[in-house]
């Protein structure tokens, strides 16, 4: 018996060695952990139990037969993060270069299964460079089983990708199908085609950080949802996310003890909206004062800047804020904004996460560049999410409230629940002087002047709504946090009945 507890342990050695101390050598060398210490960091400590720890590929062609590393190029298994389960599964780039076989994905597409199973958070922690030539076909039916399982969970249990590395060919689908990706800065890179092969079919001449590095993916594809200075950031932000989320659809948010008052009053909020209608302020201020002990994890930080998508608490339970930044592009509605916060609306309400919505917009972006890159299907994905939401809806009008974006930004009409306003809130067609310059064409200067002031007076207000419902109280600023707080304890058990369908048809 000795003698077999020898030998595990020795078995055991080896395969934590990964692909040997000199490619652990390299790894660090580039500022990179090993998927072990990744998993070390990500995971409560001692949590981890591993799975399939000596699996090997079976391979014979091109010499592959003689080459052979127990874990075959991923660590998988499941841990807790602050207590609670999650499955994870974290490429190994010591071993094949991290790169996908048949044996590979088999040990992911267990770990999905176990985690759809389980009703629980799956992590995957990317380093790697595709699919593994030797294995041919065999190695793309592998990426497409685990595409099949990344479609079938999702929207039941949370799904998150962390870019630590290369990540290219067929290994980026699987992350482009999660909830939530992240990427760590000057390591990680994710693209279709490398380099090389741009150069080779478009002669474009492009460093594989301008293809596809985390500055492009987190500012201008949005295919990123943020990005962090090394391994270890990036890890400890993961474990601060799972927290916000709740462990599948049907589990309900997480509640956490707060040391937060929800009556809790910040007179400072009553001269946050400046007395210049066109003076910007800073709308994640409001976000900060009403979520509990200021703790906000945003979404999307660098991409679409003019609205803010963040997850938050009030009352220790996770809510999703959504909310127009009046700093950038004064707040306006364009395409990006619409996709970002759509998305985000769209993945609260699959996960049963309520949504308060801070609106602060003078209407959509104009300009033959937002047409012609479609920004009416683009502003119809943010109208379509918010409609077919069924969790609970709270609205709070800070100042403009202009056009259509009006409608789009959660209100009463298309299912708002409790929509408040501020008394500088503005709700109408259009502002003031274009509005009277279009009703009153013709008019001289002093005549458009009389009607501005007479326009400003009778629309630019929140009551016209409220006396038609549209709002449901005007409130003081410094009392949003207690007043959203409860009614967002009124609606927790909200419950929407909705037409039996397949599926909808959203216009992506």
């Amino acid at each position: 018996m000795t003698d077999m507890l020898a030998l595990l342990e020795d078995r055991r050695a080896a395969a934590r060695l990964g692909g040997g101390q000199r490619r652990i050598d390299a790894q660090h060398g580039r500022g990179k952990l090993t998927a072990r210490e990744r998993l070390d960091l990500l995971l409560d400590h001692g949590s981890f139990e591993e799975f399939d720890m000596f699996v090997q590929h079976g391979c014979t062609d091109f010499g592959m037969a003689d080459t052979k590393i127990p874990g075959d190029g991923v660590v998988t298994g499941w841990g807790t993060v602050n207590g609670r389960t999650v499955f994870v599964f974290s490429k190994d780039f010591t071993v094949f270069g991290g790169s996908l076989s048949e044996a590979h994905a088999r040990k992911i597409t267990k770990i999905q299964d176990m985690a759809l199973k389980a009703r629980a958070p799956i992590i995957g922690l990317f380093d790697a460079g595709g699919a593994r030539i030797q294995e041919g076909v065999a190695a793309l039916g592998g990426y497409g089983e685990v595409f099949r399982r990344n479609v079938v969970a999702s929207g039941v249990i949370p799904q998150i990708s962390v870019i630590m590395g290369p990540c290219a060919g067929g290994d980026v689908y699987s992350p482009a199908m999660t909830d939530f990706i992240f990427m760590v800065r000057d390591t990680s890179y994710m693209f279709v085609t490398g380099p090389d092969v741009v150069k080779t079919v478009t002669n474009e001449i492009v460093t594989a950080e301008e293809l596809g590095g985390a500055k492009v993916h987190t500012t201008k594809s949005s295919i990123a949802d943020g990005s962090y200075e090394n391994d270890v950031e990036a890890l400890l932000q993961v474990r601060r996310l799972v927290d916000f989320l709740p462990a599948s659809n049907s589990a309900g948010v997480p509640v956490w003890d707060s040391f937060d008052e929800l009556d809790r009053v910040d007179p400072s909020l009553d001269a946050l909206v400046p007395a210049n209608p066109n003076k910007p302020y800073d709308m994640k201020e409001l976000i900060a004062k009403v979520a509990d002990e200021g703790d906000v994890f945003e979404i999307q930080e660098a991409f679409a800047r003019n609205i803010v998508t963040a997850f938050g608490r009030i009352e220790g339970h996770t809510v999703g804020f959504v909310a127009n930044q009046p700093t950038v592009l004064a707040g306006v509605l364009d395409s990006d904004a619409s996709r970002k916060a759509a998305r985000f609306v769209r993945f609260c309400d699959a996960f049963g996460i309520p949504i308060v919505t801070f609106e602060d917009v003078p209407g959509f972006l104009p300009g033959t560049a937002q047409e012609y890159g479609g920004l009416i299907k683009h502003g119809a994905k943010l109208l379509f999410a918010y409609s077919e939401a069924t969790v609970p809806l709270v609205t709070v009008i800070t100042r403009k409230a202009f056009g259509g974006a009006y409608d789009v930004m959660a209100s009463k009409h298309v299912g708002g629940d409790v929509n408040y306003a501020w008394p500088t809130a503005q709700i109408a067609v259009m502002g003031a002087k274009g509005a009277v310059e279009i009703i009153f064409r013709g008019t001289d200067a002093e005549g458009i002047a009389a009607r501005t002031k007479e326009y400003e007076d009778r629309f630019l207000s929140p009551f016209v709504a409220a006396e038609r419902g549209y709002v449901d109280e005007v409130i003081m600023p410094h009392s949003t946090r207690r007043r959203v707080g409860r009614a967002l304890a009124m609606l927790r058990e909200k419950k929407v009945e909705m037409p039996m369908k397949k599926h909808d048809n959203i216009p992506l």
